[in-house]
Formats: structure tokens, sequence, C-alpha cells
């Protein structure tokens, strides 16, 4: 493997069509797609200051390196990559890509992040700010997870999370095949149009959360005072610790808690409206 180390680039494609290649403390200064079109590159303690500086490039490895804010989408249509311990402050990196792996990574522009991704798996991993990361992903795989971005996970399918503290809005809508295992999940309108979610040894927080939800289970899981309407039209199997303050309208199913503050059913309640719902003998 070639190597190119303690060197600058910048303006346009300065090192379009790289292959085989290790680059150490090398600087992609001010310009457009710095590394463009290359095929196994590996980066360690680099910095990304230009527009595009990481496109169409297949088999990568990237480590203690930097993306300043200058460095916005810097990482589209680039296949078989793992990225660990390094910092990202521009906003839409990842997109449009297959097998990605990211260990102890901060962003701090996670805006419009993660999208169109197959086969995502994220380790100790930081979002703070922006909006929609992760929005059509497939085949996700997290463990420790912190996240203050809103409108997380968004349209996605076989996702599996562990050890996640997320604090949004709206997460986790129209996607599929989600199972979220020992995590905090605080943010209105949780699970909104999704369909076979299993949430175990879990905190929700929010109002109205998990409506309009098909084939929904909790095992084991706990739910702030602010939960009011909860499983409005939805079809779902509950184990609740603690109490809940308000179920609404749920379509059909078995809920069961310590304590529920109250069942509300109107007008409005779907069929077949067969829903089980007791307190803990």
């Amino acid at each position: 493997m070639e190597l190119i180390k303690d060197q600058s680039f910048g303006g346009e494609r300065p090192l379009f069509g790289l292959q085989d290649t290790r680059l150490e403390n090398v600087t992609i200064t001010e310009g457009e797609s710095g590394i463009k079109c290359c095929k196994n590159i590996e980066a360690d303690g680099c910095r990304f200051i230009g527009k595009y500086p990481w496109w169409h490039v297949d088999g990568s490895i990237i480590t203690n390196c930097h993306f300043e804010v200058g460095a916005r989408s810097a990482i589209w249509y680039s296949n078989d990559m793992t990225m660990r311990d390094t910092v990202i402050d521009g906003p839409k990196l990842f997109r449009e890509m297959k097998n990605l792996t990211l260990e102890n990574v901060v962003i701090n522009d996670a805006d419009e992040t993660f999208w169109g991704i197959d086969g995502l798996t994220v380790r100790n991993v930081r979002l703070h700010d922006g909006t929609y990361p992760f929005m059509h992903s497939n085949n996700i795989y997290v463990d420790h997870l912190e996240s203050d971005s809103k409108y997380v996970f968004q349209y996605c399918k076989n996702v599996e999370v562990h050890h996640a503290h997320i604090v949004t809005k709206d997460s986790f809508w129209e996607c599929e095949n989600v199972v979220i295992y020992d995590s905090v999940i605080d943010g209105e309108y949780l699970a909104w149009h999704s369909k076979n979610v299993r949430l175990v040894n879990c905190h929700i927080a929010g109002e109205q959360p998990l409506c309009y939800v098909r084939d929904l289970v909790l095992e084991n899981c706990t739910f702030d005072a602010a939960c009011d309407r909860a499983f409005e039209d939805s079809y779902v199997t509950a184990d609740i610790r603690g109490s809940i303050t308000e179920i609404k309208n749920p379509i059909s199913g078995h809920i069961v808690a310590d304590e529920i503050g109250r069942i509300t059913y109107d007008r409005f309640v779907r069929q077949p409206n067969n829903c089980i719902i007791e307190t803990r003998k």
C-alpha cells in the first residue's frame, strides 16, 4: 500500500482515482471533491476542510480524523467503510451507502445524516443537533447511542438498538421490524404508523407514544407521567412496570400495568375494540 504523509491538498479533485493508499496526517483544504472515485483507502489523523471530500470511495478505513464544518456532505456513495475515533462537525454525512460501521464517533451537526444506508453498524456514537438522521436506512444495528437530534429513524427497516438515550421528536416513524433494548426514548409521538415494533426494558417519555402501530410488543417497560393517550389505534401486547397515565382507544391486544391512571374510549375507537386492559394482581 502506498503511503502519503504530512501533506496538504486543495482545489478540485486533487486525489481523484487514488487506489491502495494510506493517508497519514494529510489535510484536504478548501476546494471540492478532494478524494473521489477511489478504492481501498486508509486515512489516519487527517483533516478535511473543503466540501464533498470523500465520494465514490469503495473499501475504506478512517481513524482519528476531523471533518470540519466546511466539509459538508462529506461522505456519499462510498461502500464498505469503517470509521473510528473521529469527530465530524459538518452536516449531511453518509448518503446512499452499503456496509458502514462507526465506532467511537461524535457528530456535532447530525442534520440529514445516514440517509439511504443499507447495512449500518453504530457503536458508541453521539449525535447532536440537526434533523432526520437515519432516514430511509435499512439493516441497522446500534449499541450505545446518545442523540438529541430531531426526527431520528424515519422510514427505516430492520433496526436493532441497545443502550441508547434518545431525546427527540417523532422518532421511529413509519418503520418496520424494530427492536429496542435497555434504552430511554424521550420524545413525542414515538413510532407512529410503524409495524412490528418491540421494546424491552425501556423507559418511554413524551406525549402520545406508540399510536397507529401494528404488532407492537412491550416487555418490562416504564412510562413517564407525561405519556398520555398511549396506544391509540394500535394492536398491542404490553407488560408495563409502574404506572401509565392514560391508555386511549387501543384496537386489540393485552395491556398489563401496575397502575393505570385512566382508560379512555370514545366514539372514534376502531374495531374489533377487544383489547384486554388490566392492572397487575
